[in-house]
C-alpha cells in the first residue's frame, strides 16, 4: 500500500500507528458512517471512537480544522470559540482540497499539503485509541489521542452540539 501524506507524516515523526483499510463503496457519500459500520464491526470498537475531520471557513480567508467523533455534530459557535473568531462555517469543496491535499471523505488531520490550525473534540481524552482518515477514501489510522494532538499541533475543546 502507498503511502498518503498522512502515513508518511506519522511515519516521519516516529509516531506508533497502524492502518486500518476497508472497502469503499464508490457510490456512498456518508464516509463517516462507512467508516463506523465497517470498524465497529471488524475491530469491535465504540463509534466515538472514530473521528472525523472537517474543514472550516473561519472568515477573512482563513480555514481551520475540527476532528469530532463521527456520530457527533459539530457546533459551529462552539467551533468559531474555539478558534477564537466571531463565526465558522463549513469550508466550500474547492477549499477543503486545494488546501489540505485530500479530497472530501478522505480528509486527514494530519499531513495536510497546508497546516491549519486544528481543534479536537475533549471527548476524545476518553479514548486510549481512536482512528481518523489516513488521507484516502477506506483507509483509517488508528493511533492515541495524545499522538494525534501532537502531530496536528491541536488544541482541545468541546466543539460538539
Amino acid at each position: 500500500m502507498a503511502a498518503t501524506p498522512a502515513i508518511a507524516a506519522l511515519d516521519g515523526a516516529g509516531i506508533d500507528h497502524a492502518v486500518h483499510e476497508y472497502r469503499h463503496e464508490r457510490r456512498s457519500t456518508d464516509y463517516g458512517a462507512e467508516a463506523v459500520e465497517t470498524l465497529t464491526t471488524r475491530l469491535g470498537i465504540s463509534a466515538g471512537q472514530i473521528f472525523k475531520t472537517l474543514v472550516l471557513d473561519l472568515g477573512e480567508r482563513r480555514l481551520g480544522v475540527a476532528v469530532l467523533p463521527v456520530p457527533r455534530q459539530l457546533s459551529l459557535k462552539a467551533a468559531a470559540r474555539a478558534f477564537g473568531v466571531p463565526k465558522a462555517r463549513l469550508a466550500q469543496a474547492a477549499a477543503v482540497t486545494r488546501t489540505t491535499g485530500y479530497v472530501l471523505g478522505g480528509v486527514s488531520p494530519v499531513g495536510q499539503k497546508t497546516v491549519l490550525p486544528t481543534v479536537v473534540d475533549s471527548s476524545v481524552l476518553q479514548w486510549d485509541r481512536i482512528f481518523t482518515s489516513a488521507g484516502k477514501r477506506g483507509l483509517q489510522i488508528e493511533l492515541s489521542p495524545a499522538d494525534l494532538i501532537a502531530a496536528t499541533s491541536a488544541s482541545v475543546a468541546d466543539i460538539v452540539a
